[in-house]
């Protein structure tokens, strides 16, 4: 039998609010905003199949940006990403227009509990026929821990330690019914066999959970992991637990070295690094000429205001940005609270200076702005060049396409990159199959699998 030769696995990233991760994206000409309704999410949820993405995915936060100046105000009036929906309400929502889309959602680790998100996540797998992600995170900031009743949020490889009971004890959930306990005989009664769905008795440092789970295994057998994790404490769980795992580049040379280095993460936790798929963020601005693609570029990074990049950069790194001025430096102790340790890492690197300013931090970042990510930008043709280059060269397994503006950023990719990309064989032309490990060419796997 010929194997498949690679091909990308492709990600649009999607916010459950009023702007896409690009703050600035909701005051483009052409961004909808019926962002409040249904219809506009089923819209680009049917966009991305039209282009056979893999996933449509949910990043999220558990709280308003207001960590900036201690007050939401700013960012309110500025609409830097303050409306935050449920995701699951949503997927729900695109699942019903949608056949074979994937779809995917951020739930925390650090303010639920396994026994919700293991129900959760069965429930929604179960009602899309097996298309469901769970992207596992362990949240950010003070912010949110106020949400939930906590003076503050906990310290970063805590917060792992806890994450990885946490899964443990999802998976765990997950296994309560083995294939075939339902039965279901109307004429002798019996609905299921009892010797065949299992409690759990999960007894951790952090948590414990009975079990049964009451929601049966689904069509792909659970739902795919998502991870995020570029810190050495972040990578380690992302290696353990990651089946799709997103990350931040700043270049493709840097993005060379990381991808190596989650792949080794991967095998050292005895896991084969080829069924696990690395997916950078990145934007795209595509036209019929080069010229006009970098129109719309500019277009776009003249939506950005100021205070976008310090209310995000605020939020992201738990660190009041107000309080200090824009050359000032942050002392080592600033830098070590700093909530998002690869993030801030990434920002160290790129400024080559261990005490970055306020100034370097806006501007190696990105944040608030499409420079974030990587920019893929010109005709079909060049786009296609710089994603096969680092697709080939071994920096990555696919992307994450976030959007300049909805849908209109995911239209014009799959009108005129999708093609292009498929014309050199390195993008599947349909689904595969109704589960979105088929389409991923993950392995259904099997009750305890992952202990194994």
């Amino acid at each position: 039998m010929t194997e498949m030769p690679r091909q990308m696995a492709m990600v649009g990233f999607m916010q459950a609010q009023n702007c896409s991760i690009a703050p600035g994206s909701w005051r483009h000409p052409a961004n909808a905003l019926d962002f409040l309704t249904p219809d506009y999410f089923q819209r680009i949820g049917r966009v991305l199949e039209d282009g056979k993405f893999h996933l449509a995915f949910f990043d999220d936060r558990l709280a308003m940006p207001d960590i900036y100046g201690h007050d939401h105000r700013e960012a309110v009036e500025n609409g830097i990403r303050v409306v935050k929906m449920d995701p699951i309400s949503i997927l729900t929502a695109i699942g019903c227009a949608t056949k074979n889309l994937g779809l995917g959602a951020t739930y925390s680790t650090t303010y639920y509990e396994p026994f919700h998100v293991a129900r959760l996540f069965a429930t929604l797998d179960l009602m899309t026929r097996g298309r469901s992600a769970w992207n596992i995170v362990t949240s950010l900031n003070d912010s949110e821990a106020a949400n939930f009743g906590r003076s503050e949020h906990l310290e970063h490889d805590l917060r792992y330690d806890r994450a990885d009971e946490f899964v443990e004890c999802v998976m765990g959930h997950w296994d309560s019914w083995e294939e075939g306990a339902i039965i279901a005989d109307k004429a002798s009664g019996r609905f299921a066999d009892g010797a065949r769905v299992h409690a759990l008795n999960y007894e951790g440092k952090y948590f414990r959970s009975k079990g049964p789970l009451s929601v049966p295994r689904s069509p792909q057998g659970h739902p795919v992991l998502i991870q995020a994790g570029q810190s050495g404490r972040g990578r380690r769980f992302a290696g353990r637990w990651g089946e799709l795992i997103f990350v931040v580049y700043p270049n493709i040379e840097a993005g060379r070295k990381q991808y190596a280095d989650l792949k080794a993460a991967v095998a050292e936790a005895g896991r084969d690094p080829e069924r696990v798929f690395v997916a950078p963020a990145c934007y795209v601005c595509v036209g019929e000429t080069r010229a006009i693609a970098e129109a719309k570029r500019e277009a776009i990074l003249e939506l950005s205001r100021p205070v976008d990049g310090l209310v995000l950069l605020s939020e992201v790194t738990n660190f009041d940005f107000a309080s200090k001025d824009l050359d000032s430096e942050f002392t080592d102790e600033e830098l070590q609270k700093m909530s998002w340790t690869g993030f801030k890492d990434r920002v160290v690197m790129l400024s080559g200076k261990p005490n970055p300013t306020v100034r370097d931090f806006v501007h190696f970042s990105g944040r608030g702005t499409i420079k974030e990510f990587p920019n893929f930008v010109g005709t079909p043709k060049d786009v296609a060049d710089q994603m096969e280059e680092w697709f080939t060269t071994r920096a990555c397994d696919g992307f994450v396409l976030a959007a300049t503006h909805t849908p209109g950023a995911f239209e014009d990719f799959t009108r005129f990159v999708v093609p292009e990309l498929q014309r050199r064989g390195l993008y599947h032309k349909d689904y595969t199959g109704p589960t979105l490990r088929e389409n991923l060419g993950l392995k259904r796997p099997n009750a305890r699998d992952w202990r194994i």
